[in-house]
């Protein structure tokens, strides 16, 4: 399953252009379930320096992606140019409901898989 993750919010407490604190259990959900043959897409506002220090949070958490802000990693995309990411599901702040506890989120993850 291809699945497109937000980070300020999502990942990390949301103190843009900062970097929050982790949310509960985020980086090691998200690496779990990379570990089960989901990819990751980073799917973030973030651009240049801001989105450079997120990357580098998730990469000293042991979290990279199969792509940022595009579909696949060689995906050439116009800076500013909003475009549609292509996901099976979507995590973000913004959810209908909030954002749910991480470990939630797994298991729900792993029914709609065996379902």
């Amino acid at each position: 399953m291809r699945i497109a993750i937000g980070f300020d919010g999502t990942i990390v407490e949301d103190e843009f252009p900062g970097i929050g604190k982790e949310l509960p259990h985020a980086t090691g959900i998200l690496k779990r379930l990379q570990k089960n043959g989901h990819q990751l897409i980073l799917w973030t506002c973030r651009s240049g320096t801001e989105l450079e220090k997120a990357l580098k949070f998730c990469k000293l958490k042991g979290l990279e992606f199969y792509a940022v802000n595009k579909n696949f990693p060689e995906e050439r995309v116009a800076e500013g140019c909003p475009h549609k990411i292509r996901a099976d599901l979507f995590i973000d702040k913004k959810n209908l409901g909030g954002i749910l506890h991480w470990t939630e989120m797994y298991w729900m993850i792993q029914l709609q898989m065996v379902g």
